[in-house]
């Protein structure tokens, strides 16, 4: 069973599936893949701050997620673990629809993509609305989640109560995510963006290779500061 989904606004059943795809030559080779496709079970389990930021620095510009774990506590749990390893270093927004959101967060090394299908975690309850500027784990259906997340870029109320609880949100560089290279649209087979299976499959490659123009993340990175 795969951890993601693709639901499309027309059925909105299953939101979400995952975005991602490492820069060729960076963070999805060397040590660096070899350790995320052989996660510390140890550290997974490990409990997260109560509140932090972590900076986004993209190839757009910059954006600062809150965290805050009294929301989510799992999910905040593992998002913790993912950017202090450096998982979402050079990974696509894959599914960007405006007015929807921005969805990412599929190694581009399909070994490590592999591991982490396979590291699903349980749902957390339901605590906070998706709304504008709120971060959330995609998700195929109860306790699927792994490592893929999209940002709500408009209140999304709908999605509330489905398996899609907020672990944070967005409080500085909402224009940068709003201006992310939406011109693909959405993905196969509904429509002529990225495939997600081939994301998994071929990783970096095949995103280089046909969607050339997809903004992506340079670092992630723990910064100063809690949640507000």
């Amino acid at each position: 069973m795969t951890s993601w989904s693709v639901t499309s606004r027309r059925t909105a059943a299953a939101l979400l599936a995952a975005a991602s795809a490492t820069l060729a030559g960076c963070a999805d080779s060397g040590g660096a893949a070899n350790a995320l496709a052989r996660p510390d079970d140890a550290a997974l389990s490990a409990a997260a701050p109560d509140s932090f930021r972590v900076a986004f620095e993209t190839s757009r510009g910059r954006f600062v997620v809150a965290a805050n774990r009294a929301w989510a506590p799992r999910g905040v749990d593992r998002f913790h673990y993912l950017v202090r390893q450096g998982f979402y270093d050079g990974v696509r927004f894959y599914r960007v629809l405006p007015g929807f959101i921005v969805q990412f967060g599929l190694h581009g090394d399909p070994a490590v993509s592999k591991t982490w299908e396979e590291r699903e975690f349980a749902d957390d309850p339901f605590a906070q609305s998706n709304r504008r500027g709120t971060v959330t784990f995609a998700t195929a259906g109860p306790n699927t989640r792994t490592t893929q997340l999209f940002i709500n870029t408009a209140d999304n109320l709908n999605l509330d109560g489905m398996g899609f609880t907020p672990i944070g949100t967005v409080v500085e560089g909402m224009d940068v995510v709003d201006g992310l290279y939406a011109e693909y649209g959405e993905g196969a087979p509904d429509g002529p963006g990225p495939d997600q299976q081939r994301i998994v499959d071929e990783g970096n490659a095949y995103l280089t290779r046909q969607f050339p123009k997809l903004d992506h993340i340079r670092t992630a990175r723990i910064v100063e500061g809690g949640a507000r």
